[in-house]
């Protein structure tokens, strides 16, 4: 017998939840997820799509349902402003790994902030003062100085404070952590992000959510295609 012991094997609909008319299920990826369940993979999983689509909706439900906080942070860490996360969380249900980590950490970029001003509150023995540091420094410090355990990563979007080089160090991090037995769940805009070797990929969209291939993603198509001729596409708007 083989046991999965990565800590997030499946998502699905908690008992009594089926796909309804009110937000977040009127978006196909979450409709799909409550309909169908959803298996993940050990490693790296990424979704991506749109705006709107329901990856960042999808990551934050998983990781609350996890146990992590919602603006952000690692499990056992509790931070809040105002209130904006879906219901959706309370409407899922995750099969857990058999003696998986029960550890994880929450990247948002939008709510980091808020998760600096917690540890100012509440200092590690080796924690910088991450408010004086430029945006893509501090990121680039949380990703060295936490993404460093076994457990569940979800990230929201991280490449919004990334440089072009920062986000292949971005790349390197998520790889080295796959390899050490970690779980990354990663919602992404960035072509550059998603390239991370051996990543399960999955687009989301109005058709709900399937799996692809780097190369098939529209959106390295369309990064791509803008590179090699950007008048093509700057010609309509300017």
């Amino acid at each position: 017998m083989v046991f999965e012991t990565h800590p997030v094997r499946r998502v699905q609909a908690a008992d009594g939840v089926a796909p309804g008319r009110e937000w977040p299920h009127t978006i196909p990826a979450v409709a799909q997820l409550l309909r169908d369940g959803l298996d993940l993979s050990p490693g790296v999983t990424f979704l991506v799509g749109e705006n709107g689509a329901g990856k960042s909706t999808l990551v934050e439900a998983i990781a609350i349902a996890f146990g992590m906080s919602p603006e952000g942070g690692s499990t056992g860490a509790r931070l809040s402003t105002r209130e904006s996360e879906s219901p959706l969380s309370g409407q899922i249900r995750l099969t857990r790994g058999a003696g998986a980590a029960r550890w994880g950490f929450f990247l948002r970029a939008e709510t980091m902030h808020g998760y600096y001003t917690y540890l100012e509150n509440n200092p590690g023995a080796y924690d910088p003062n991450f408010h004086e540091m430029s945006h893509g420094e501090s990121f680039l410090e949380i990703l060295r100085s936490r993404f460093d355990s076994p457990g569940l990563y979800c990230l929201d979007e991280p490449e919004s404070a990334l440089s072009f080089s920062s986000s292949l160090a971005l790349v390197g991090v998520l790889n080295e952590l796959a390899n050490g037995g970690a779980q990354v769940l990663c919602a992404t805009h960035s072509p550059v992000v998603a390239s991370v070797p051996g990543a399960r990929i999955l687009e989301v969209g109005e058709w709900g959510i399937r799996e692809t291939t780097w190369a098939d993603l529209e959106l390295v198509q369309n990064w791509k295609a803008f590179l090699q001729s950007p008048n093509r596409y700057l010609r309509h708007i300017i």
